[in-house]
């Protein structure tokens, strides 16, 4: 036994301001070494369990650290699985009972009644808030580690991962619209985002909801039915036809054509729209994202709103048939909570499409640029619970820590857009589908790094 343990191991009883200086030494060990405590003054079997432990976390912890900025892809990998995480809050559950016991034990070695009457209410406070800093910390992460699992498992599917193409992946991003005044979902909003899998450039293309006659490749079903085009000759099934309506012609009306589609975590209507943006950009599409609208507002609520720097008034309309105005959202930097945010995305009165598709895209950027640790940690259980009624994708789960590092590094660099607009030289109403996939070769892979055909 050394002499520097034993005052703690065997203190003066009989003098209150050795056991008080006593009490106020346990009570930090206990919290910055966990089972040190018992190891120097209580049961030293328990301390060592507990100070095997806490070595345990320190040393998973210091691994974790350098994967983080040596790795960072491997360990979002590894946390963004149902299985780790798991794993992860029964670790954090254990460490909280563990934390909480041998607190507890340290208030019992304290000695409180030999301690000056002056020091117990301090010592016994202190304990007990520290412990439910500590241990009510691992708990919550606990909490947000089976959230987030459950989470995982209701957006993200179990699946193959698919290779880059030519250096890219390429999304599809749907912003589903099931208004009451019509006959199933039609993506509104509609863009192709391209990124290139090694620096995380990105590149998004804006596809008008308006466009006619929309091309589909030769392994697309849909080009046996329309080969000049989506309802050039024959006609659509539905009473315009324009891109957004291939959604619900294919899904209410002919989902035999892609049989395989809900086994695959799509639905028939989502892989119409993706052989629609594939004929019409020329890049092949690996994955989508489709985004209730709806469910969209309570995302933004969620995330504590949104800040727009709004460039005129839109308004908010009264009724849908998008003609009566309620109310107006003012010109200027505003504060929107969902509701809000969800009008500024879809109004229409006054408004061309083209200006619709300018505010949707400024409205993406600003909820990515909510999207922070910090505001995610806060309300985590909230914008989990919306993003589980929000969002639908087949990217799989073994693909989201790629992805994730993949995003911070795009959120560093300036996104290239392309919306295909009459400024642009595009007439979404007489497309010229050449031009467009030379606007689209251009901007994802410029002269200096374009590949060369074939």
């Amino acid at each position: 036994m050394s002499l520097a343990a034993s005052p703690i191991r065997y203190p003066d009883l009989g003098s209150r301001t050795v056991m008080t200086r006593r009490a106020w030494w346990l009570v930090v060990l206990n919290v910055l070494i966990p089972g040190s405590a018992q190891v120097l003054a209580g049961d030293r079997k328990l301390g060592r369990f507990g100070l095997g432990a806490t070595l345990t976390l320190w040393f998973l912890a210091l691994v974790a650290l350098v994967v983080w900025i040596f790795w960072p892809a491997v360990l979002y990998t590894v946390f963004s699985t149902t299985i780790t995480l798991w794993v992860v809050a029964g670790v954090l559950a254990f460490y909280a009972v563990l934390w909480a016991i041998l607190t507890l034990d340290t208030l019992r070695l304290v000695k409180l009644v030999k301690t000056a009457p002056s020091a117990r209410a301090a010592v016994a406070a202190l304990s007990v808030v520290l412990m439910v800093l500590v241990s009510g910390t691992a708990a919550y992460g606990a909490y947000l580690a089976t959230t987030a699992s459950g989470f995982l498992s209701s957006v993200f599917v179990a699946g193959p991962s698919e290779p880059p193409i030519d250096g890219r992946y390429n999304v599809l991003l749907l912003g589903g619209d099931a208004g009451p005044d019509r006959d199933g979902l039609r993506p509104d909003s509609i863009r192709v985002v391209s990124i290139d899998a090694e620096t995380g450039q990105a590149v998004t293309i804006g596809l008008p909801r308006n466009m006619v006659d929309v091309p589909f490749d030769d392994d697309s079903p849909l080009k046996a039915v329309y080969p000049e085009g989506y309802g050039a000759i024959d006609g659509c099934e539905v009473d315009v036809c324009m891109l957004n309506s291939i959604y619900t012609e294919v899904e209410l009306k002919s989902p035999d054509m892609y049989p395989n589609a809900v086994a695959e975590g799509s639905e028939p209507g989502i892989e119409a729209m993706r052989d629609a943006a594939e004929g019409i950009t020329g890049l092949p599409i690996q994955y989508y994202v489709l985004i209730d609208m709806a469910g969209f507002q309570q995302l933004i609520d969620a995330l504590g709103g949104v800040t727009i720097n709004v460039p005129e008034d839109v308004p908010i309309h009264a009724d849908e048939t998008f003609t009566t105005v309620a109310e107006w959202i003012p010109a200027g930097e505003q504060h929107l909570d969902g509701y809000h945010a969800l009008w500024y995305a879809r109004s229409r009165h006054g408004t061309s499409d083209y200006d619709r598709m300018a505010r949707q895209l400024q409205l993406q950027e600003a909820v990515l640029a909510q999207f922070n640790a910090a505001n995610v940690l806060s309300k985590f259980q909230e914008i989990a619970a919306a993003g589980s009624q929000v969002v639908k994708t087949d990217v799989p789960q073994g693909m989201l820590g790629y992805f994730v590092d993949l995003a911070s590094k795009t959120k560093e660099l300036p996104i290239i857009d392309v919306p295909l607009v009459p400024d642009n030289g595009v007439d979404p109403e007489d497309p010229d589908y050449d031009y467009i996939r030379q606007l689209v070769q251009q901007a994802v892979f410029p002269p200096e790094t374009e590949e060369p055909a074939g």
